[in-house]
């Protein structure tokens, strides 16, 4: 075991007692893992996830402010290459079954011994070792080439739109299997992938194609293909799919190729396309992002992060900021929603916000909150709860955990304070 990577993981749990045996009683580097930190609720395990990306998130199902099964959707949101196990009592079992699409890796039942939770991550560890070990597989793939492939690629490479083609592609199409039906009418993405050496050199392989396309099938439809040096997607999903996973997908495959390759990747993501005889431009933009995007970093890009110029450099972060301060009273603000205004795509947002910033979005969100929590404590006669909803919480016991941890002190021991400062200035 010492000869192999440890995987890295977060402890997430609201038990005290719990979580303490958990950190300390189990030998992690014996069962293949190295422990990163832990949290006592859903919000400081998303942070933790946020700073460290770990490999594994264990996870109580029922956790303050942030439920486990939020706490995986959001993680999928900043961190998809991150499984996670969750830890639930026998009523939360079923509960727990409907968050199979956020990487789920393992469900076990509360009360748990060490040497049952032992047992477990074993069993995890040749998971992981099992979805790395597919990543990395350099075997081509079997059985010649892809029918769907075949027949989409004079579509994506060549301008093939001729006036009567569209019906001609369709049949053909759902002759190869690609659309199931003549009710079948999805859009279509084009995704480029590539692999980068430490210089920024082209090292992709053909055998990359198999990872992309293992990867985009947890999402949406998708066709592979090889092609120059680059793995060309034909992704098929309908509005709604796309708004959803794009992004998602997006991320994991740099984070994966990081992780498992040890190298960085780039992928350029066309507008989605209503036709088969529209894969030609959708191409060539998602090339476009490509050549004009920087060469030596990895990560995603979509063609709407191109143009105009505000959405590049510190006038896009300047401008996701004035953004954020209209809307931080919003409980539902996210990366997601807040990259909607701005006509960009998440990844793009959330790097740019990173690069300029030297936080995360979600962190510059809280201080923005805690702030404007913080000038209505001192400026006004409002009660707690109405400052928590002014401030974008629903739960005013989450809104009171974050200000004590961002200011130091409760919100009503800050009132108490700033009352007592007040009546000994009017002696």
């Amino acid at each position: 075991m010492a000869a192999k990577t440890l995987y890295t993981v977060v402890v997430a749990d609201d038990e005290d007692e719990l979580r303490e045996a958990v950190c300390t009683m189990i030998p992690w580097q014996d069962h293949g893992f190295c422990l990163l930190g832990s949290a006592s609720n859903g919000l400081d395990a998303l942070q933790l996830v946020e700073k460290h990306g770990p490999d594994l998130l264990l996870t109580d199902i029922r956790m303050p402010f942030i439920s486990g099964i939020e706490l995986a959707r959001q993680v999928r949101e900043v961190r998809p290459a991150t499984n996670i196990a969750f830890l639930s009592g026998y009523d939360d079992f079923q509960y727990a079954k409907q968050a199979i699409q956020y990487n789920i890796i393992s469900y076990m039942l509360k009360p748990l011994t060490m040497e049952g939770l032992g047992a477990e991550l074993r069993n995890i560890r040749q998971k992981i070792d099992a979805q790395y070990a597919m990543f990395r597989q350099t075997a081509p793939r079997t059985g010649g080439p892809d029918q769907r492939a075949a027949m989409l690629l004079p579509l994506v490479l060549d301008d093939y739109a001729e006036l009567e083609g569209e019906a001609q592609a369709e049949a053909y199409a759902r002759q190869c299997g690609l659309l199931r039906d003549g009710e079948d009418r999805p859009c279509y993405t084009v995704m480029v992938s590539t692999l980068l050496d430490e210089g920024g050199g082209n090292r992709t392989e053909p055998s990359f194609v198999a990872s992309v396309d293992r990867l985009a099938a947890k999402y949406l439809r998708s066709v592979s293909f090889f092609s120059s040096g680059k793995v060309i997607s034909v992704l098929l999903g309908n509005p709604s799919d796309f708004d959803e996973y794009l992004h998602i997908l997006a991320d994991e495959i740099p984070q994966m190729a990081e992780r498992v390759l040890g190298c960085r990747c780039r992928i350029g993501v066309s507008r989605p396309a209503r036709a088969l005889t529209a894969l030609h431009q959708a191409y060539r933009e998602a090339m476009e992002v490509l050549r004009q995007g920087d060469r030596t970093e990895g990560g995603a890009q979509f063609i709407s992060d191109l143009a105009p110029a505000v959405k590049g450099g510190s006038l896009l972060c300047q401008r996701a900021l004035e953004v954020l301060d209209q809307h931080y009273m919003e409980a539902d603000l996210s990366l997601v929603s807040l990259s909607g205004m701005l006509d960009v795509s998440p990844n793009h947002l959330s790097a740019f916000i990173k690069k300029c910033t030297g936080e995360t979005f979600i962190n510059i969100l809280i201080r923005k909150r805690m702030e404007a929590a913080r000038e209505l404590l001192s400026t006004s006669s409002l009660r707690v709860q109405e400052i928590s909803q002014r401030c974008g919480y629903t739960d005013q016991h989450y809104f009171s955990y974050c200000f004590k941890k961002y200011c130091g002190e409760s919100p009503n021991a800050m009132r108490r304070r700033l009352d007592q400062e007040k009546a000994g200035e009017g002696v």
